[in-house]
């Protein structure tokens, strides 16, 4: 998968993480207390180490982007590896934890991460996605000075999206581009034999949410 994020891993540090809050709304809940190793699949730049660490797990981070793992190695101090998310190089059952924020839009191949995600979970062990709401959020999405959102037709155009009439220009998107999803296509993508689905929220922080996430066990 392309490393999207080479070269852009200082702006966007400062843009999403530096001054941020210490948790992304709704992480720490569906976290949980936990212990043991917890893959941060597509880390980024660290900012949910704090939230690993606090409920009680040690942090492996994973990304495909040397650029943002680089900042990333000055948020912690346990292994941090760069790799393709649809071939993680970990064995089965290597992990009680995997938690991927904010990456369903950002891969070619949503399904085939998760594949590895469920892969490297043991028995018993927990999943927590959580992304870019489909319905709420993406290139068919008009963000509205009042909070509301207009919503157009052109949400059924799933694939990757170079463009869109309605990103701001200083915003990720203008830079990286994002996969769309339809609603069905990721909580299809969640309904599967290996996994029992505990939950999904859409987490707060804007009075129309732009974030949808999953709790999920391995069986």
């Amino acid at each position: 998968m392309t490393a999207r994020y080479n070269g852009l891993a200082d702006w966007y540090d400062a843009r999403f993480v530096l001054g941020a809050p210490r948790h992304q709304p709704g992480l720490p809940e569906l976290l949980g207390p936990g212990s043991g190793p917890c893959l941060d699949l597509g880390c980024g730049t660290g900012r949910n180490f704090d939230t690993i660490r606090d409920s009680g797990r040690t942090v492996v981070g994973v990304d495909r982007s040397s650029d943002q793992l680089r900042l990333a190695r000055t948020r912690s101090d346990g292994p941090l590896i760069e790799a393709d998310a649809a071939v993680l190089p970990f064995a089965d059952a290597s992990y009680d934890t995997v938690i991927a924020m904010w990456i369903s839009t950002d891969l070619d191949d949503f399904p085939g991460a998760l594949d590895e995600a469920v892969r490297v979970l043991r028995p018993g062990g927990l999943l927590v996605c959580y992304g870019v709401h489909p319905a709420f959020n993406g290139p068919h999405v008009e963000w509205r000075e009042d909070g509301s959102r207009l919503v157009h037709p052109s949400y059924r155009q799933s694939g990757w999206h170079d463009e869109s009439p309605y990103w701001a220009d200083d915003g990720i998107r203008r830079r990286v581009g994002m996969r769309h999803l339809t609603l069905p296509d990721l909580l299809n993508a969640f309904l599967r034999p290996d996994l029992t689905l505990e939950r999904v929220e859409e987490p707060e922080g804007m009075p129309v949410p732009h974030a949808l996430a999953f709790k999920a066990w391995r069986k």
